[in-house]
Order: structure tokens, then C-alpha cells, then sequence
């Protein structure tokens, strides 16, 4: 089944490879693809751990548009740019 989570702070490819890479340590999470334009998280899996994966998202600095954490995402800001910086050096480090 796939679940699809519209967040908000995604910048850049950086931010996908961080997002990637930590709902990928899900063992019940096959695969996640990141659209960094429309801010979209898919997750594919066979179980439904949608509160879980939202709870990640927001504590990784992405938190689902449109809800509370969403519109206060001031404070998520800070956190997404460090998820960014590490996505963007785990990419140079990986190619």
C-alpha cells in the first residue's frame, strides 16, 4: 500500500536523501520517494504506521501541511535545514 504525506520544508535534494534514508530504517517501509517540488512524501509498505511516519516526519523538521505543526513550522525550519546539510553530505559522500 502506498501513503502520501504533502510536508512542508522540504529544500532540496539534500532534504529527500535525509527523509529517505530515516523512514527506510522502518523494517515495515519498502520504499520512499520524495517529490522536493510539490513537497509530497510516498511511502510504500504493507502495514499502516501512517501516525508513526507523520511523527517522524515532524520530528526530522517536516511537518504535514495543513495541520497545527504545519502552520507553526517556524521552529521545524531550523531542524530541516540540518536534515538538509546532512542529506547533502551523505549524497557527496555516497557518489
Amino acid at each position: 500500500m502506498n501513503y502520501s504525506f504533502e510536508v512542508e520544508n522540504i529544500k532540496c535534494g539534500g532534504c529527500a536523501s535525509s527523509i529517505k534514508k530515516r523512514l527506510l530504517e522502518d523494517a515495515r517501509v519498502s520504499d520512499v520517494a520524495v517529490d522536493v517540488e510539490n513537497g509530497l512524501v510516498s511511502i510504500e509498505s504493507v502495514a499502516d504506521a501512517s501516525d508513526d511516519w507523520r511523527a517522524a516526519l515532524l520530528k526530522m523538521g517536516y511537518p504535514e501541511s495543513g495541520t497545527a505543526a504545519g502552520i507553526a513550522a517556524a521552529k521545524a525550519k531550523a531542524k530541516s535545514f540540518v536534515s538538509c546539510a546532512i542529506g547533502k553530505v551523505d549524497n557527496a559522500v555516497n557518489k
